[in-house]
């Protein structure tokens, strides 16, 4: 049998496919909403792995492959069936509070970079953000399943705690 190109060719004048198959312009809204959450994955793989405690590890992993849902679902137009839903919120709220438990009020402001996973988180969180400036734009102009706006938000919330996780308490 052979082996696949990782060329396609198929994008060379400027589109791309849809999870559901539409092509539309690599330059769209959506593209590069999507392709924003791309960079949140790559940052959260950093972070995996320089974070020192083994239960950052796994939610990040497990964030990483949630995200790879929420970038299906923001490269499907007309979706039955959206793949983020409620119960992922939820979800994803209640690791933030299992984390939050963990630490002290926060009294200041942080400047990140005291451990190397506190910084990874951080680049995360800001990405984050970015990706979801750009969601709202996409979410102004087209059709954006609400809750993948909520848990991109959420996302950046469970980075910076995950960051604070890292940087006060560590490997304890």
């Amino acid at each position: 049998m052979k082996k696949a190109s990782v060329y396609t060719r198929t994008g060379d004048k400027g589109t791309t496919g849809l999870y559901t198959g539409e092509r539309i312009a690599k330059n769209s809204m959506r593209v590069e909403a999507y392709g924003n959450v791309d960079e949140i994955t790559s940052a959260l793989g950093l972070a995996r792995v320089t974070a020192t405690r083994d239960d950052i590890r796994e939610t990040i992993l497990e964030l990483e492959k949630k995200l790879s849902s929420l970038m299906a679902d923001l490269a499907s137009i007309n979706l039955s069936e959206p793949y983020i839903k409620e119960s992922d919120v939820k979800e994803i709220e209640s690791m933030i509070d299992d984390y939050d438990s963990m630490l002290e009020p926060l009294s200041n402001f942080l400047l990140p970079g005291n451990t190397l996973a506190e910084a990874a988180l951080d680049m995360a969180r800001t990405s984050t953000r970015r990706a979801e400036r750009q969601l709202l734009r996409l979410a102004a102009q087209e059709d954006v399943n609400p809750n993948v706006l909520i848990y991109i938000n959420r996302v950046s919330d469970l980075c910076f705690i995950m960051g604070r996780v890292e940087s006060e308490i560590g490997n304890k």
